[in-house]
């Protein structure tokens, strides 16, 4: 209502001035003093008290023209200018008042964002470095209330006895580079400290003219002791890597080595900065380098794991060339951005001479085990074996006598002769047939096997050192023989029988190469080859070549041979001996095929 009366009180003054100068200025510009209250109005009472005004002054203005001009066609005209005047003083009263809105919603919407900053001290310094505004973050990070900060200058914040001096030249730095930042020590209004990141900059209006600095404070005591501790922890988990015997090499979904241990550089022989960014299939010797991009591309598309979680012995490639049999361990890591692979390695070399030395001993004690049991039935032997003979040559020399007389010959009594003969011997073969079925008894379990993973884990071992032989070793795997059902291990044993007898009979060949290679014999059947550029089979022992204690070299007992014949005859398969063609021997052996029956194809 003040603002009303406030406002009509304008229109009535400016009418009795109006009147005043009535006998200067006549009936001329009735209206155009009273542009001064509706614009007093609009600015000190608002929009209701103005257009009271623009009423009131529009009836007075009326009431001052002479009464026989009052509606003439210049005063409407006069009072449509006022009219239109009044209008634009009031859209433009209404902008500036959006614009002031705006205005004070953004400063507040400031103010609060300054207020309720966490950990943050965001204030104003005049230009000679005196506190002009003190927000409440300020008070609850430093201490010191507004009445107690406000004024002072802003050296306060340190413990330093040259404070004031090093405050004063951070703000010419501030001046001199557009920004002064540091991390520096602060102090609180108790005089304690924190670790603070701090920020001057100075502040210019439109016209270019310096009118202080903002100052901001962070407290990062927190944030740089948890970097710290996880340093910490960074650094301890680098020393116990380090200290692990199992080397660890970590790669990305593309197969780009992230991380290589200080245990894989010792084992490896390269320098991680040598390694990083480059692909892991530069640690692994042929065919296994050439196919492990497809490895990790099928199990991305796939999901189905080959090794991952599982575990496999494969063989590694050091920087000198050399292999060596490994036992691979890889785990997955999932990130935000990337999917990582973690492998862990364990040097199998010394593990493998100390297994060979302990079969060593073990196969020792076994013959000590038979040549004791075979000693224990010797006797037994004898005696079986002495009675159907004694018998046949009995009856063998009772024959040549009827045969030698001179009398008719008796063709019964011979007959009978010959006929216990007969009985004899099969009695004897009966008795050897036995022994060799205790002798060859034993029991194997058989499951369905992928092909080339046993044949790659058989010359992990059967292929160590060949490398420095000189010896290079091809691997030919058809696509479709694989699976098959097999005893693992024994098949596993056959092929590092047949690899390291194809290993050693090139030793002293001009070429030496090893292929190993399978192929699909027959529906049910795998063919598996072992083939060597050796001097080949030497034609004295070629009739009994898969016979027991037959064999070329003078350190051997000839059973490597047999035990691997009867393995794959076990299996239901045959092995066979082959001169290649330029030289070398080729062993092949058959395996069944793991192939589902008809119906289950179909389904």
């Amino acid at each position: 209502m003040a603002g009303y009366a406030i406002s009509a009180a304008a229109v009535g003054a400016v009418y009795l001035l109006r009147l005043a100068v009535m006998p200067v200025m006549g009936a001329h510009a009735l209206f155009l003093l009273f542009v001064l209250p509706v614009v007093f109005a609009v600015r000190l009472a608002g929009r209701g008290p103005a257009i009271l005004a623009f009423l009131l002054s529009l009836a007075a203005g009326f009431a001052l023209a002479p009464e026989v001009e009052r509606f003439s066609g210049a005063v409407l005209f006069e009072a449509g200018i006022f009219a239109l005047v009044c209008g634009g003083i009031g859209w433009c009263d209404a902008r500036l008042a959006g614009q002031r809105r705006l205005a004070d919603n953004a400063r507040r919407q400031l103010e609060l964002l300054i207020e309720g900053a966490q950990d943050y001290a965001i204030l104003l310094i005049d230009p000679s470095g005196n506190i002009a505004t003190w927000p409440s973050g300020a008070e609850r990070l430093l201490g010191w209330k507004a009445e107690e900060a406000i004024g002072r200058h802003f050296s306060i914040f340190s413990a330093d006895p040259d404070a004031h001096a090093i405050a004063t030249a951070e703000l010419e730095s501030a001046m001199e580079t557009g920004r002064f930042s540091r991390e520096k020590w602060q102090c609180r209004a108790d005089r304690s400290e924190f670790l603070a990141d701090v920020s001057i900059t100075p502040i210019f209006d439109e016209e270019g003219t310096h009118r202080g600095f903002a100052k901001v404070i962070h407290d990062v005591t927190a944030l740089r002791a948890n970097e710290r501790a996880l340093e910490r922890r960074e650094k301890h988990l680098q020393s116990i890597l380090a200290t692990i015997p199992d080397a660890m090499v970590v790669i990305d979904d593309k197969g780009a080595i992230i991380s290589f241990s200080s245990a894989a550089e010792r084992l490896f022989g390269h320098r991680e900065e040598d390694v990083v960014g480059r692909n892991v299939s530069m640690l692994m010797p042929s065919p296994d380098r050439e196919r492990h991009e497809s490895y990790i591309r099928r199990y991305l598309e796939s999901g189905t794991p080959r090794i991952i979680g599982i575990g496999r012995i494969v063989s590694g490639l050091r920087a000198d060339g050399s292999t060596f049999p490994m036992k691979l361990s890889v785990g997955e890591v999932h990130t935000e951005e990337v999917r990582l692979f973690t492998g862990f390695v364990q040097n199998l070399t010394e593990r493998r001479d100390f297994e060979e030395k302990l079969e060593q001993i073990k196969s020792e004690l076994i013959h000590v085990s038979r040549l004791s049991a075979m000693g224990t039935i010797a006797s037994t032997l004898a005696h079986e074996l002495n009675q159907p003979l004694t018998a046949i040559a009995s009856y063998g020399e009772a024959a040549a006598a009827l045969l030698e007389s001179d009398s008719e010959t008796d063709r019964a009594a011979l007959r009978e002769a010959v006929e216990d003969m007969a009985a004899q011997a099969l009695r004897a073969g009966r008795i050897v047939r036995r022994l060799r079925q205790f002798v060859s008894r034993g029991e194997f379990a058989k499951t369905i096997e992928d092909l080339p993973s046993v044949i790659d884990e058989a010359s992990a071992l059967a292929l160590v050192g060949t490398r420095e032989q000189g010896i290079a070793t091809r691997f030919n795997y058809a696509p479709g023989a694989t699976p098959v059902l097999i005893d693992r291990v024994q098949i596993q044993q056959v092929l590092l029988n047949l690899m390291r007898n194809a290993v050693e009979a090139m030793a002293d060949s001009p070429v030496r190469e090893l292929t190993v290679s399978t192929a699909i014999e027959s529906d049910s059947m795998v063919r598996v080859s072992v083939r060597d550029t050796g001097p080949g089979i030497d034609p004295k022992v070629r009739g009994s070549l898969f016979e027991a204690f037959n064999s070329s070299k003078s350190e051997g007992m000839g059973l490597g041979l047999s035990i691997c014949r009867t393995i794959i005859e076990a299996h239901g398969g045959q092995i066979r001996a082959l001169d290649c063609a330029g030289g070398g021997t080729e062993f092949q052996f058959t395996l069944m095929r793991a192939v589902p029956a008809p119906d289950e194809a179909e389904e």
